[in-house]
């Protein structure tokens, strides 16, 4: 028997070991009756096609559900979902076998529908290369005074040099450490950027063990992030939310930070305390944050991080974009074509770790 493993499993999936892997595994579709998908995605016309063309000799109906009402209609036709469902919608999926996620973090999932025989696969991923992106444009932002300084003199019309050719209000990010606290998609993509792109030394702490890439000057386990977190020049929450990291970057994390730190939030908002980390903005300790999340969203507009001239937020946008969504259809296409043919599937959901 060979023992080769399939080539596309995901890193964390491997790593995770067979009782993991197993999860995505013997959900071959029957073949006596069309494969059923339920969609609570509005997808077009051509990313419909490549769902049913993923398919080859076997007849893939497309159900769509436009409301919880309908979906419920609908629900004891599918095999597959594409969506979300709650614990009361179980007894409506006599069929269900796998439910594919539209994104990554699982915090807002069913705990009930996790527990069920269901498969489930998330987005893992999918859209981190935007996401990385976005971060090191905030960064940017920050180290080169962009937001602090320039963009509110250009919305003025002024025109107005900060500091001196020689003074701190400038840093370069060559030679200087970002640690990165969780090293899935999102924080594997933003440490590529950060090393290769702008020669960054890259610190990173992971629950899972894995191979510490070549890109990454030191990898450990969590344990370690409070050390990590005095030393390094930037720091990314890139993490999964779980009761585990639920607010971890706290203010005696922040206070702990070096003087003109610099700190990123990508991942999961609840990560982070907004109101300690206001505090130590206010009092000029770090250089400033670069948010794309935020534990309350949308953020109220008396919130006093809107104080803080710097900072500077996207609005849960960081993974958007033409890109994004193509990688998303790819993604769910792959994985139907890997459910017809009883193959393991991409991006399965470890569901005792939540993620």
């Amino acid at each position: 028997m060979s023992t080769q493993m399939p080539k596309s499993i995901s890193r964390r999936a491997l790593i995770a070991g067979p009782a993991v892997l197993a999860l995505g595994q013997g959900l071959r579709a029957q073949s006596s009756e069309p494969l059923r998908i339920l969609l609570m995605q509005d997808f077009d016309e051509k990313e419909i096609a490549s769902f049913v063309n993923a398919v080859k000799g076997r007849k893939v109906e497309i159900i769509k559900a436009g409301s919880r009402q309908e979906m419920r209609a609908k629900l004891p036709q599918a095999e597959v979902l594409f969506g979300g469902i709650g614990a009361a919608d179980l007894d409506y999926a006599p069929k269900l076998k796998w439910i594919q996620a539209g994104g990554a973090g699982m915090e807002g999932f069913d705990k009930k529908v996790l527990a069920s025989p269901i498969t489930v696969t998330n987005m893992a991923r999918v859209f981190a290369p935007a996401i990385a992106e976005t971060a090191m444009g905030l960064l940017l932002s920050i180290s080169r005074g962009i937001s602090t300084y320039y963009m509110p003199q250009f919305y003025k019309k002024q025109w107005e040099p900060i500091g001196t050719v020689k003074s701190p209000d400038h840093i370069e990010l060559a030679g200087r450490t970002m640690g990165i606290v969780g090293m899935g998609g999102i924080g594997t993509e933003i440490a590529k950027r950060a090393h290769y792109g702008f020669g960054m030394k890259v610190w990173a702490t992971d629950a899972k063990p894995m191979p510490k890439p070549d890109f990454v000057d030191i990898l450990r386990e969590p344990a370690w992030f409070p050390e990590m977190a005095k030393q390094v020049d930037v720091l990314v929450s890139a993490a999964p939310h779980t009761a585990k990291t639920e607010g971890m970057f706290n203010e005696a994390i922040f206070r702990s930070m070096k003087k003109g730190a610099i700190f990123i939030a990508m991942s999961r908002g609840k990560l982070f305390d907004d109101m300690a980390l206001v505090k130590v903005l206010k009092e000029g300790h770090l250089r400033g944050a670069g948010l794309d999340v935020f534990p309350m969203e949308p953020i109220p507009a008396n919130h006093p991080i809107f104080e803080c001239n710097n900072v500077v937020m996207t609005p849960h946008t960081s993974g958007w974009g033409v890109e994004r969504q193509e990688r998303l259809v790819a993604h769910f296409a792959e994985n139907i074509r890997r459910y017809a043919l009883g193959e393991p599937l991409l991006a399965v959901v470890d569901k005792v770790a939540g993620y």
